[in-house]
């Protein structure tokens, strides 16, 4: 389909009475321009015909070829028409952000709160950031100026940092359970009744058939016994 598109635009449309024609004679999908490739197609296609000497309708004509072809909207378009007229090209422009954000925390500010984590062991964020707030209030040191200030939600993205990870690390050992797994062991009743020994012995098969469990349970601390017997169903 794109070899189709490219074909078509470049080999046949020469004219905008062609250009007319084509539009009265496709549908609105038939031909499609891939999005990686439309700026070079408007570019191409307003280089061929022109734009600004043209009258009202054929303009229009070329914008109605333009939004079938690319599947824009007609204030796309429009748009894409009227940057190729200021700037010559419709290159990819990386604009910077009317209203950006501006970092308010220097690598200085991070490598510090490194430090502090580094000397006190890496605290909770509440407890780092009091720490900071009284390096400055308490202690005069003007360096943690704008740490003093930091949300704790924030302090947390400052650890996050590859210029953080990259000052400090902070490993954590795996700590050895207190609860015994997989012991097998006597229960401690503390005399109190309730704890059961149970025992129990399978008799054995005879001439194919299933023997007999015998069941034996024992109080720990009342020694009441009850021994029962019963079948493998």
């Amino acid at each position: 389909m794109q070899g189709m598109v490219i074909d078509m635009e470049d080999a046949r449309l020469q004219t905008l009475a062609q250009v007319r024609a084509f539009l009265d004679g496709t549908t609105e999908v038939a031909f499609k321009v891939p999005k990686a490739e439309r700026n070079s197609f408007i570019e191409r296609v307003l280089k061929r015909f022109g734009y600004s000497p043209h009258g009202k309708a054929d303009k229009g004509v070329l914008l109605r070829y333009l939004e079938r072809m690319t599947v824009l909207s007609r204030q796309q378009v429009t748009r894409l028409v009227w940057r190729y007229r200021k700037d010559g090209k419709l290159s990819k422009r990386q604009v910077t952000p009317k209203h950006g954000f501006t970092g308010r925390f220097t690598a200085t500010d991070v490598a510090l709160l490194a430090e502090i984590d580094a000397l006190h062991g890496t605290l909770s964020g509440p407890a780092t950031k009091k720490l900071m707030e009284r390096a400055l209030l308490v202690f005069g040191d003007e360096r943690f100026e704008r740490l003093a200030g930091i949300s704790v939600s924030h302090l947390y993205n400052l650890r996050g940092e590859k210029q953080y990870q990259n000052k400090r690390r902070h490993w954590s050992k795996t700590r050895p359970t207190g609860l015994p797994i997989g012991q097998r062991r006597a229960p401690q009743p503390n005399g109190m009744p309730g704890y059961i020994r149970i025992d129990s012995v399978h008799q054995g098969d005879q001439d194919g058939v299933k023997g007999v469990y015998h069941i034996n349970a024992v109080d720990c601390v009342t020694q009441f016994q009850l021994v029962a017997t019963c079948d493998n169903q």
